[in-house]
């Protein structure tokens, strides 16, 4: 399939489509979309940012409009609230006007309007399994009529310990149904929990779902720990573009924010204890341009999409290889370049990176930086690939956007 339009989609979603400049198929949603649409479950694996959320998305759509049976449909389950809301928009961008609108099920955000959302005929449901199970057992929600299930960055629901509870809302859903899933690894319980829920699901694998993606530019920049804060500043005065930084602790993030932003950069932050209208008026202000630089902790990161992140930086070393491939995927969106750095210091933060590298079979090129930058910078000759570095190739001198 090379183009949207080969799809045996109706005419009004053809169009909504086309307006919303989707005409080329990334190669995860040339692959699952023609079989989804059949009918058949669906396993998906691969990178962050290849475009999985309209790989089923188009076969909900396109199954309500076939069939006009009253309740729920289909229901997506998700490990985040910010990625619920994505979903939500991106469901919310393509329907008809006689589609219902989707009910957002998550925790956080006022139960009222999510029941009513429900009860005014929502064909589809957006959810966080913990939220979901709760109106489950309080009886709010009736999911007997749901014909669809995704399950949507089923690895990281994994991590963040949400296994149990799909469980327990798979025995409430009907097991007459089609399932997707997407997912950027799939891990043994992952897989298990697949194999439990699905009936000879189509496999989709599409490139190493454990590396970064190929269009994006890798660098590992040796600082001091005490040069750290004066390195990130200097990186971010040569930016143009919007700049996503890792901390590995919710209050590591809250002092590298704040640092920036008391030195002129205009920076937001997003950890699990900031509240849902903090994290979605600093994901906003960051899409929207408002911000230049948004500064997350892993968990967090999940509900970031923003297709022109032009660098990721990550402060903190990732506490497991799999966090890398999440982050750096948080760039190089739908087919766009991007660049990644790491901020490394001798010791430990050395050896971390050697074991990502060997993890995920990678080299990722060392990097120094001018004196200037940061004290001491001395030169290790025994350090691979190393050149030292005022600019990346290719890019002027231009100072970022500043508050």
């Amino acid at each position: 399939m090379n183009a949207f339009t080969e799809l045996p989609l109706s005419q009004n979603l053809q169009g909504k489509l086309a307006a919303a400049g989707f005409v080329t198929p990334t190669p995860v949603q040339a692959a699952a979309i023609p079989e989804a649409l059949e009918g058949k479950d669906v396993l998906a694996t691969a990178a962050t940012g290849t475009g999985k959320t309209l790989a089923f998305l188009l076969p909900i759509f396109e199954n309500i409009l076939i069939n006009d049976q009253r309740g729920i449909a289909a229901l997506i389950l998700v490990p985040t609230r910010e990625l619920a809301m994505q979903v939500v928009a991106q469901y919310d961008a393509l329907r008809e006007r006689r589609t219902p609108a989707a009910a957002l099920v998550v925790g956080g955000l006022s139960e009222k309007t999510q029941l009513q959302a429900i009860r005014s005929g929502a064909r589809v449901v957006v959810a966080t399994p913990g939220r979901l199970e709760d109106f489950i057992s309080r009886k709010l929600i009736n999911l007997s009529t749901v014909r669809m299930l995704v399950l949507d960055e089923s690895d990281r629901m994994l991590d963040m310990g949400f296994i149990p509870a799909i469980r327990r809302i798979l025995k409430v859903i009907p097991s007459k149904r089609q399932t997707m899933c997407f997912s950027a690894t799939l891990e043994p319980s992952v897989k298990q929990l697949v194999e439990n829920c699905m009936i000879n699901p189509v496999r989709v694998a599409l490139g190493s779902t454990l590396k970064p993606a190929e269009n994006v530019r890798m660098q590992a920049i040796k600082v001091s720990q005490e040069g750290k804060k004066i390195a990130l500043q200097q990186l971010l005065s040569r930016e143009n573009g919007r700049v996503l930084i890792f901390a590995r602790t919710k209050r590591g993030t809250e002092r590298l924010a704040k640092s920036l932003v008391s030195g002129g950069f205009s920076a937001a932050m997003i950890h699990g204890d900031r509240s849902q209208s903090q994290r979605s008026a600093a994901l906003a202000g960051f899409q929207q341009g408002r911000y230049q630089v948004l500064v997350a902790t892993d968990v967090a990161s999940r509900g970031i999409h923003v297709d022109d992140i032009d660098h990721v930086i990550n402060y903190d070393m990732p506490q497991i290889p799999e966090d890398f491939v999440h982050r750096v995927g948080r760039t190089a969106r739908a087919g766009n370049n991007g660049r990644a750095s790491i901020l490394f210091s001798a010791g430990s933060e050395a050896a971390d990176l050697q074991k990502l590298e060997r993890t995920l079979g990678i080299r990722i090129e060392r990097t120094q930086l001018d004196r200037t930058w940061s004290e001491p910078a001395k030169v290790d000759e025994n350090l691979p690939q190393s050149r030292t570095i005022g600019l990346l190739p290719g890019e002027s001198f231009q100072r970022g956007a500043r508050a």
